[in-house]
């Protein structure tokens, strides 16, 4: 005999809600019976700060509308998530967006600033363009202080006085002995204005990969003092006219216009374009300055930094490479002091 088939047997109608253990309306009923006030649901309303009844989900909409930061469950968190990374570091004065992009690709920037009460004292006595003195509150007055203060009062410039410890906060320098300088930025020319009043024949500095600024002043001091036209600065990789080249050129960027370029190999194409023979400054090379045939000529010369002298692309541009002679103990002289001895050369060649 053939088996009789099963029949599929069901559990019955669905039970209501309140009557399955792990639905809220369940547990919403327990709780009820117990005395005890029920929790409300995200659907729930709830009462807002400011006494308006909202859901859950319409104020988290208004956070993220907002822009507060939520984590993956949409609770408000502490910090910052997947987003622009909070700025660090007692040298933080602000953001600036070069490129035009949002605020995670925004550049920290520093304040230039000279600390510590000799600094400061001869800062000021070279007349170094400033908008503020910082004086920490309580400090003990010296000499120094005194004269300090009073030359920044002959000079026009503001006086601040703030707590001890926000001095480091605002200039980014431990040893300040309570006073800094808060210099103003350079105000630089431009390489067609330099080359648009160079005189005839013209003489123009050019540094490349020099990133000490006291050696971005010297060589200004020294370029001023033989006549030059101007002084071309990189963009990148070389040092600016901060406080301190400021101070090392002793006066002398305030009468010598200084420009700052894209980088040195183009700018040598638009010398060359004006008339300029390009000459760079290297150590190794057999070829001595004081048998530079063009001297008389429009020049525009090229210095490098100490160690690794001028890079290989402008080397290729120039027209020649001369050296100073020195002895053999001597390996190489200082950027500054070459080019001075260089442009002495020239001076007595022109003369």
């Amino acid at each position: 005999m053939a088996a009789k088939s099963k029949r599929l047997k069901g559990k019955g109608p669905t039970p209501k809600a309140k009557d399955r253990p792990y639905h809220k309306a369940a547990k919403a009923a327990k709780l009820a019976k117990s005395g005890r006030p029920a929790r409300p649901t995200s659907s729930a309303r709830v009462r807002g700060s400011d006494g308006d009844l909202t859901s859950k989900a319409d104020r988290s909409g208004r956070r993220e509308r907002s822009g507060e930061r939520t984590g993956s469950s949409g609770s408000s968190r502490g910090g910052f998530r997947g987003g622009a990374r909070k700025p660090t570091g007692d040298k933080t004065r602000g953001y600036r967006n070069e490129r035009g992009g949002d605020a995670r690709r925004e550049r920290i920037t520093t304040v230039d600033t000279i600390a510590g009460r000799n600094a400061v004292v001869e800062a000021l006595r070279a007349h170094i363009p400033a908008k503020e003195l910082i004086v920490a509150i309580g400090i003990d007055i010296d000499d120094r202080v005194t004269e300090i203060v009073a030359l920044a009062e002959e000079l026009g410039i503001a006086i601040r006085e703030i707590p001890r410890g926000k001095v480091e906060a605002l200039t980014g320098i431990a040893n300040h002995q309570g006073v800094a300088l808060i210099a103003k930025p350079f105000q630089y020319s431009s390489q067609k204005e330099i080359f648009q009043r160079a005189k005839n024949p013209s003489l123009i500095i050019a540094v490349d990969g020099i990133t000490d600024p006291r050696n971005i002043g010297a060589i200004v001091r020294s370029a001023a003092a033989f006549g030059a036209d101007g002084v071309l600065i990189p963009e990148r990789r070389s040092a600016s006219m901060t406080a301190s080249a400021w101070k090392a050129s002793a006066g002398a960027a305030a009468r010598l216009p200084i420009a700052q370029i894209t980088n040195v190999t183009r700018s040598i194409e638009d010398a060359k374009a004006k008339g300029c023979f390009v000459i760079g400054l290297d150590g190794e090379s057999e070829d001595l300055i004081a048998d530079l045939k063009v001297a008389t000529e429009s020049l525009y010369i090229v210095v490098g930094s100490e160690g690794k002298g001028i890079s290989r692309l402008v080397r290729e541009q120039c027209d020649a490479i001369v050296s100073i002679p020195t002895t053999s103990e001597v390996e190489s002289l200082n950027a500054s002091v070459a080019l001075s001895i260089a442009l002495y050369s020239i001076s007595e060649a022109r003369r």
